[in-house]
């Protein structure tokens, strides 16, 4: 199983926004922010090859927005996904399956686009997609902190497609892959945990987005159940360093990928390295 990281996405977002209650005196430590307060931000998907299947871990925000979302989400920089694709041997045609880990829209977007026609269709065309069947409900009833992350236009081309999944439990998603749901965030999100090069990979998506939100406190505003997230995190953080896994961060500008140390604090990130560089 080879797995591959695809940044879809370079944007910026506001650091208050991304860091909640820490105050900025303590964030700005560990996150760089702009004259405007504004802290830059990956939207790194992740391509993960088997014998016979060729998967994609979201899919970045797309492109069907108009000038004034992009502006509002001071996107820069080369975006989609067709050239992080060329450059790993594929076009969206080899795609077989579109692992979402929720359908906000900087994670769905990418997924359709619009055709000659001017109408929204399928950038994956043989792709089979995977949403938790508790998310995909939740998203349908959307909530007022929410409503804005969910676009009609990602969603219903999925539906119709005739190739959703809704996946209803967690547990063995396919050989080598565990798929575990996190509540904190939103509703269902969907966590995959890779078994590969010999230890564990956790795509962490928004769950644990960047390298600097290791610590138990520091928890996104817009997580709808923040002291659900400090409990999920704390679990998890402490079988992560125990069994030495992997961190893949989805939304860290800086880093991409650590394993986890205990100190006298707690737990900590250790090195940072990317995936090519994998020090096992």
């Amino acid at each position: 199983m080879k797995i591959t990281t695809i940044e879809a996405d370079n944007w910026k977002m506001d650091g208050g926004v991304a860091f909640g209650v820490v105050p900025k005196s303590l964030w700005t430590k560990v996150y760089p922010e702009d004259v405007d307060n504004l802290i830059k931000i990956t939207t790194r998907c992740l391509l993960i090859q088997t014998d016979n299947r060729n998967i994609l871990v979201d899919t970045g925000m797309g492109d069907k927005r108009g000038e004034k979302y992009y502006a509002y989400k001071y996107r820069f920089g080369e975006a989609g996904l067709i050239t992080p694709l060329k450059e790993a041997g594929l076009s969206p045609a080899d795609i077989t399956d579109i692992l979402f880990t929720h359908l906000h829209d900087d994670h769905v977007g990418g997924a359709t686009c619009f055709g000659k026609n001017g109408d929204v269709e399928e950038l994956f065309p043989n792709a089979n997609y995977w949403c938790s069947a508790s998310h995909w409900e939740w998203s349908k009833n959307s909530n007022k902190r929410e409503s804005a992350a969910f676009f009609s236009d990602n969603l219903e081309p999925l539906e119709k497609s005739g190739r959703l999944n809704l996946i209803t439990e967690a547990g063995n998603w396919i050989p080598g892959i565990e798929l575990r749901i996190y509540n904190g965030h939103t509703r269902g999100q969907i966590i995959p945990f890779i078994k590969t090069y010999g230890t564990t990979v956790v795509f962490t998506g928004d769950f644990i987005p960047a390298k600097a939100y290791i610590p138990i406190p520091y928890v996104p505003a817009v997580d709808i159940e923040p002291l659900l997230t400090l409990t999920e995190k704390a679990a998890f953080l402490d079988e992560a360093e125990q069994n030495g896994y992997i961190l893949v961060f989805e939304h860290d500008y800086y880093n991409e990928a650590c394993r986890l140390t205990r100190t006298e604090k707690g737990i900590v990130a250790g090195e940072t390295f990317k995936l090519k560089n994998l020090p096992l």
